[in-house]
This record gives structure tokens, C-alpha cells and sequence, in this order.
């Protein structure tokens, strides 16, 4: 059985920020999804856990892994025609390291920050 995601009242839909950028880092990959909140739905995502990614990156960890895969996401949100995201930090993420090369990479991708 499937449990459709909730129904929010038009007038609180208004002010969600749509798409949301959630990171994860583990000790071997990186992982960014961008989720669209009103649906709860994924609508792009990249990591370096791909078969096709693995094979082009020297390591699947570092900060230039991270930034790489920033840079795929943000292309893969343009053919989506998805034009800006908000960022959601978890609380032990600071913006530097990992974290300030994917969204750097996404900006650089021509991807705006809400």
C-alpha cells in the first residue's frame, strides 16, 4: 500500500520554498538530492556512488569529489528547468569544506540560492 504525501492548504504552499538541497557525507561518498517539499519528492539527485562518476573521479570522498558532484547536479537540474534551490544544513554542517564546494559548484552552474 501507498501512502500519498500529505495535502497542504494552497496558502501554505505559497511560502515553501520548493526544491531543498540535503547533503550527506560519508566516509566514502558524497550524496546530494534536491527534494521538491510540496510533494516530497526527488527531483535530482548525483552521487559518487554512480557507476559512470566512480570511473571518472580519483576519489569518491574529498572536497573535489564534492565539488564535482555539484557540478553534475547543477546541470542535471537545468535540463530539469529547475532554476533555484534553498539549502538545507543539517546542524552539524558548516558551510566550508565538502559542504562550501557543493553549493559553490552549484552556484557556478548557474543554479541560485534562495
Amino acid at each position: 500500500m501507498v501512502i500519498p504525501p500529505p495535502v497542504r492548504p494552497p496558502r501554505i504552499v505559497d511560502f515553501l520554498k520548493p526544491y531543498v538541497l540535503k547533503m550527506h557525507f560519508t566516509n566514502k561518498y558524497v550524496n546530494a538530492q534536491v527534494i521538491h517539499s510540496p510533494t516530497a519528492t526527488v527531483a535530482s539527485a548525483a552521487s559518487s556512488q554512480e557507476k559512470a562518476l566512480r570511473d571518472t573521479m580519483e576519489s569518491t570522498r574529498d572536497v573535489a569529489a564534492a565539488g564535482h558532484i555539484g557540478k553534475i547536479l547543477g546541470e542535471r537540474l537545468r535540463q530539469k528547468d529547475i532554476p533555484a534551490v534553498t539549502v538545507a544544513l543539517k546542524r552539524e554542517q558548516r558551510y566550508h569544506g565538502k559542504v562550501k564546494a557543493v553549493i559553490d559548484s552549484l552556484v557556478g552552474a548557474g543554479i541560485k540560492l534562495l
